[in-house]
């Protein structure tokens, strides 16, 4: 992010790309205003000042961009001091023309054109071939004299077919500095071309770009010369932008090039290149990335007359276009979605379950440019997601370190795989009614005493959310660093669901869970690590060793990291399409077996191709143009936390919550607490992503309505919803979850914006003449939502009869689960007032289910825990109508108390026992006739709150606590 800019009366923009274009749109409006001054024989000294800073503001900034670029700012120069004010007007509207409406996309010229011939000549309208063109940008890097620069572009513009699918044309960069600037700013850029010798400095003014160059100062570039400086820029452009392809042009011997370019350099060329050699190495380049082999071979498979005699009347659109009932959905859906539905996996597509052609391209593909080694897409969310990967890597009694208010599915998913939980609490941030993220402290404290207790090798996983519901993101690289020097063998699972998009922007990468994987184990394996740190000494007491940053044994870990991605929350896939990408060094020895098998066991056999194609699709958006469409919507973004901060009704009802809310002080050494203040602008985050403990998405908004006496859900539904049509994340108490994403527009926040202060004019009148007693009622509203806010609650533990090992944090909620299939251990209790007082005074309730308010999704009971008193008045505060596992006309289902006496359910099951061995001995089958009733067997479906009453309890003596471990457990 950039440090505030003002310049020429500008206000503060967000960074330089914004301020481009305001500063394109200024000079229109002055240019306009000028040429009018002079036709009313008006002075011109305002206007001629602000033309003179808009141009100190482009001149540098162009020389990064192909359209308009420097050639037109100085043409534009030579037009106003030419005094003709009115072709000044129009060579500027035909810029600012261009630029908006992306005409310089869609044709391109072989030789560079003047301004003045564009202008005064009448304009040809691109024709539909050239609409549909991919046009991308390629930066050569050479220290070229103005007139070789010029013929290099002539020279590389003549190469391209006038007829091909995409063009391309060329930005030269004179130094090392203004190539990473280059990348950084324009987003059009694709690939870029490193030639012989260059600067390291720019002599482009530093005040507006100096903020963006700080990777600079991680190595002395300056020490490095020839083929080294180049190797070095291309290191650093593969950091800010992994996708785009480098090549290098060098006149050092090629053999030494080859060997230490081969890392990020797609081909290396040697002195003299063959420019047309260079062009077709580019535009290979552009195809592979916009290659999507399963959405291809679903396209192709759409085209081809076929006979259906499988399943699904559905296909080829028979179903729908020869009836007489249902056209309509096929007029809606319209007939393509029909012509790829079938059942087959032959004919050029492929199987999900066991892909060998396009499918697997697809997933492989993914992986490469998600960072990972290995991506499966899912069909059907990432809650199955989670559960694919927990049936995949644990087994019953592996103890997962989860954070309480993970998703509901990786609470299913432990429970499903027979794993233990041990619940880990993020910090509450009371006066939001939201919880943060887990402190590292709390998860190091966790496992030291696992390791003290000579338990630490029942753990198996961690799990963790990044970013959370709320945008809170953790460091990683920093946890798994610190966890591996006590645990070196731990799995990291993390869910980013909401953060699939991170890969392609510099400033999120480096907190995405496949970037941090790939850092670390390049950081722990090399010589540098090795020869400054020391693995921790873990004899030393708890106090010294939580006071310190834990270092690992490079020689003991294993790096084992698993991410799934709601590709369809954040990236342009259609709705439940997730993937799932691994990291893991030892999936080929221990996993892949297993993960397969798990994989099939949660997978549709019938996945929908649809959804499969949309994320094949996804990926090739996210390399091409995702970088971009994530710095637009962190702009826009920025656009409404802006004015929210300085619009004076909407600070009177609303205010837009930082860092500084959001986060505590100690989990921000940076100190970093607001993106925008309206005394000096725009703060640089930067130093607050590379040493605070969690940060902020900057795309989540979270607005706090304490203030107008509405409540979360009444605002989200009555004000937001019903009257303007606008959804939004999330709600809490006093606030509301709003975010941008790759498809947000100008458009769209201005319209949200308008409806915000729509809104607080509602609220302004209604509050603008009341009575003393409406007064008196909204004063105590707004007091409730500011002040009298409920506790958020920790988890309370769960009951000993569920406690996996004895005393522990541990809990065996598979247990827990089946043990509720029998009615007869259950109850219900309606939640009141009455049932907190109950509880206070000694009476014990413990959860057969869990209870998950939606949204946020994450489970305030799960089975076997203990109802504390702040969790039932949580509840009971609670402003959302959807609490799933809650039947709002019977109350909370607990357990009875007879249930968990263990002694009478032991003794039950034996005496059942005694009874059956008995009845073996006379011949006779317990479940035979006699007096003995029959031993019913318990399903799901027989369970429900209308079944019959059972004529016997199943034998629900307890195991054993100390369990055999199994001698070959999956996933391991």
């Amino acid at each position: 992010m950039s440090a505030p800019q003002k310049n020429a009366g500008l206000e503060f923009h967000y960074n330089t790309t914004e301020l481009r274009q305001e500063t394109w749109n200024r000079l229109k409006v002055t240019a306009a205003k000028h040429y009018e001054r002079e036709q009313k024989g008006l002075h011109q000294r305002e206007t001629e000042a602000t033309i003179a800073a808009c141009f100190d503001i482009l001149e540098p900034v162009e020389r990064y961009w192909a359209y308009p670029g420097k050639a037109t700012v100085e043409e534009l120069r030579a037009i106003l001091a030419s005094n003709d004010a009115f072709l000044f007007m129009r060579a500027v509207s035909h810029v600012v023309r261009g630029i908006i409406s992306e005409s310089y996309r869609r044709r391109l010229a072989s030789r560079h054109v003047p301004i003045n011939d564009l202008v005064l000549s009448s304009s040809i309208p691109p024709t539909s071939d050239d609409s549909e063109r991919n046009y991308f940008e390629v930066l050569v890097v050479d220290n070229l004299h103005p007139e070789h620069e010029v013929a290099l572009r002539d020279e590389m513009r003549s190469q391209q077919d006038p007829k091909g699918t995409s063009i391309y044309d060329v930005i030269v960069a004179p130094s090392f500095e203004d190539a990473l600037l280059a990348v950084i700013l324009n987003p059009n850029i694709q690939c870029v071309v490193i030639r012989y010798g260059f600067p390291v400095k720019s002599d482009s003014p530093t005040k507006l770009l100096g903020p963006h160059v700080t990777a600079l100062e991680e190595i002395d570039v300056n020490a490095k010369t020839g083929v080294s400086r180049s190797l070095a820029l291309g290191s650093f452009l593969h950091k800010i932008r992994p996708e785009i392809d480098l090549y290098l042009v060098t006149d050092a011997g090629v053999e030494e090039a080859s060997v230490k370019g081969s890392r990020h350099f797609r081909r290396i060329f040697y002195r003299n290149e063959d420019y047309l050699e260079l062009h077709l190495s580019i535009c290979r380049g552009i195809r592979e990335r916009y290659h999507t082999p399963f959405f291809n071979a679903l396209i192709e498979f759409s085209k081809r007359p076929t006979g259906v005699f499988h399943a699904m009347p559905l296909s080829r659109g028979n179903s729908v276009y020869k009836t007489h009932w249902i056209k309509d959905m096929g007029d809606f859906y319209g007939k393509n979605i029909f012509l790829a539905e079938t059942s087959a996996t032959t004919g050029g597509l492929d199987s999900l379950l066991n892909p060998t052609g396009p499918l697997k391209e697809a997933q492989e593909r993914a992986a490469k440019a998600f960072g990972a080694m290995f991506t499966y897409f899912v069909t059907n969310g990432t809650s199955t997601a989670n559960k694919i990967v927990q049936l995949a890597l644990l087994k019953p009694g592996d103890i997962v370190l989860i954070d309480r208010d993970c998703h509901k599915s990786h609470h299913y998913g432990i429970m499903l795989s027979g794993g233990c939980p041990v619940y880990l609490d993020a910090y509450p941030l009371r006066e939001y009614s939201i919880y943060g993220g887990v402190p590292l402290l709390e998860i190091k404290r966790t496992l030291l005493r696992f390791k003290r207790e000579g338990k630490l090798d029942r753990v198996r996983m961690l799990v963790l959310t990044n970013s959370t519901f709320d945008g809170l993101i953790y460091d990683p690289m920093r946890v798994m660093q610190e966890l591996l020097a006590i645990k070196p063998d731990l799995i990291f699972l993390w869910d980013e669901a909401w953060f699939g998009f991170a890969h392609f922007h510099h400033m999120y990468r480096r907190r995405a869970a496949m970037s941090s994987a790939k850092r670390l184990n390049k950081y722990l394996r090399s010589d540098a690590y090795r020869e400054f740190k020391t693995p921790t000494d873990f004899s030393q007491d708890d106090d010294t060793l939580l006071s310190q940053p834990w270092f690992p044994d490079p020689d003991r870990i294993k790096i084992r990291v698993y991410a799934t991605h709601s590709t369809h929350k954040t990236l342009s896939s259609l709705r439940q399409g997730s993937m799932i990408h691994i990291y893991d060094e030892c999936f080929y020895t221990r996993t892949e077996s297993f993960f397969n098998e798990a994989y099939m066991t949660h997978t549709s056999t019938s996945p929908n191709y649809q959804i499969l194609a949309s994320l094949d699709v996804a990926r090739r958006q996210a390399e091409l143009e995702g970088y971009e469409l994530v710095q637009k919507s962190i702009e826009m973004a920025m656009i409404v936390r802006e004015t929210l901060k300085t619009q004076p009704l909407l600070k009177r009802y609303f205010s837009c919550l930082g860092p500084g809310e959001l986060i505590p002080s100690e989990f921000r050494p940076s100190g970093f607490e607001h993106f925008f203040k309206a005394e000096t602008g725009w703060v640089s985050a930067e130093p607050a992503w590379q040493e605070d403990e969690f940060v902020l998405d900057p795309t989540r908004i979270t607005l706090y309505i304490g203030r107008t006496g509405i409540d979360g859900d009444t605002f989200r539904k009555t004000y937001l919803m019903d009257k303007f049509g606008i959804q939004v994340n999330k709600t809490s108490r006093n606030t509301i979850l709003m975010m941008t994403n790759i498809g947000s527009n100008r458009s769209a926040i201005a319209f949200l914006i308008s409806v915000l202060i729509k809104i607080a004019k509602m609220i302004r009148n209604l509050q603008h003449d009341l009575t003393p007693q409406k007064h008196r009622a909204l004063t105590l509203r707004i007091q409730s939502l500011t002040e009298d806010l409920p506790p958020l609650p920790h988890f309370s533990g769960f009951h000993p009869f569920f406690q996996a090992e004895g005393e522990g944090p541990a809990g065996d909620m598979r247990r827990a689960y089946y043990l509720a299939y029998d009615r007869e251990n259950c109850a219900y209790e309606p939640l009141c007032e009455e049932l907190v007082a109950r509880v206070r005074q000694g009476t014990e309730l413990v959860s057969t289910t869990f209870v998950t308010p939606y949204p946020p999704g994450f489970p305030i009971l799960v089975p076997g825990q203990v109802v504390s008193p702040e969790i039932l008045e949580f509840l009971l505060a609670l402003d959302v109508k959807e609490i799933h596992g809650y039947n709002a006309e019977l109350g909370l289902k607990v357990f009875r108390a007879e249930a968990l006496n263990a002694e009478a359910l032991n003794a039950e099951a034996l005496n059942a026992e005694t009874l059956n061995a008995e009845a073996l001995n006379t011949g006779e089958s317990a479940s035979g006739s006699g007096n003995l009733q029959p031993v019913k067997a318990v399903t799901a479906g027989e369970s429900g709150d209308a079944a019959e009453p059972i004529a016997a309890k199943p034998n629900t003596k307890r195991p054993s606590r100390k369990r055999p471990r199994p001698s070959q457990p999956s996933g391991t």
